[in-house]
């Protein structure tokens, strides 16, 4: 009996990616965003390789099953590229990879644009709606932001 494969929860920066990595990581965003949710935009766009961008994926060996990025944008950070794999939804990586992102950014404040019908997921993070919904490739979207804890220091 072989035990089941876990998912393991790994964190880089755009240069400790290998080539093998960085390609499940582009294949499943462009498999989601791309082909499933059918938009066309060039998913690559240049801010994976920003130095202060992190990387955070839940992987069974090769395999990516969940990814996030964070973005540094002038001291507020970006959550985005949040995706899962069709074949692993339902099992709380997505929550786990957002967990693991506010634990990354710390006490910073930090904000993402949400897929409208997901904003009450990310409220459970402490993010709040911050602005008008609006419309990105066909998709209703809402900016929201969780603000930094400022006691904390």
């Amino acid at each position: 009996m072989h035990p089941e494969p876990h998912d393991e929860l790994r964190v880089a920066s755009f240069r400790d990616l290998d080539t093998t990595t960085l390609y499940e990581i582009l294949k499943l965003r462009s498999e989601v965003f791309v082909v499933e949710q059918e938009c066309a935009y060039l998913d690559p766009d240049g801010r994976d390789t920003e130095p202060g961008t992190r990387h955070l994926w839940f992987a069974q060996g090769n395999r990516v099953r969940a990814y996030l990025r964070i973005l540094s944008d002038h001291g507020v950070e970006r959550i985005g590229r949040v995706v899962t794999a069709p074949e692993a939804r339902g099992h709380g990586l997505a929550g786990r990879l957002i967990t693991e992102a506010i634990a990354v950014i710390g006490n910073r404040p930090s904000v993402l644009h949400a897929q409208a019908h997901l904003s009450d997921f990310y409220g459970r993070y402490g993010y709040v709606v911050n602005g008008p919904e609006y419309l990105e490739d066909g998709i209703p979207h809402v900016p929201m932001i969780r603000e930094g804890s400022r006691s904390a220091r």
